[in-house]
């Protein structure tokens, strides 16, 4: 059973895109009219639009209206959220790793059970065949 919340598939697939990406990246530096986020994008204004409401439904920023104006902001809580999803994985991954670490400290120099046939046993049992 799949235990991840939808809002974080949202913010998966908002980030999955280059350039809302890089409107995320310029938000990071402070608030952003919605042509101020497009200007570096090659895409019509109207395109832009629909990229920020993708950022905006999946609570990764925010936008208010003043006047012909559409300022947005970054909501530092939708990015947390990613980050500590990823920074879960990461730590199990960590544990996993370091257990597999210490087994192989553990067990250096000690034959393989898995090799522990002799291949003369082998050999003899293959001619009590023939």
């Amino acid at each position: 059973m799949l235990d991840y919340m939808p809002d974080l598939d949202r913010v998966f697939q908002a980030l999955a895109d280059p350039g809302r990406r890089l409107m995320v990246e310029r938000l990071s530096q402070g608030p952003a009219s919605v042509s101020e986020l497009g200007r570096p994008l090659e895409m019509s204004l109207a395109a832009v639009l629909q990229h920020v409401q993708v950022l905006e439904a999946s609570g990764l920023i925010r936008s208010q209206k003043a006047g012909r104006t559409r300022t947005c902001s970054i909501n530092p809580a939708a990015l947390r959220s990613a980050e500590d999803w990823i920074a879960d994985r990461r730590t199990i991954v960590e544990r996993r790793l370091d257990r597999l670490g210490e087994y192989l400290e553990q067990t250096a120099g000690q034959p393989d059970p898995a090799w522990a046939t002799e291949p003369s046993e082998t050999t003899n049992d293959h001619q009590e065949q023939q």
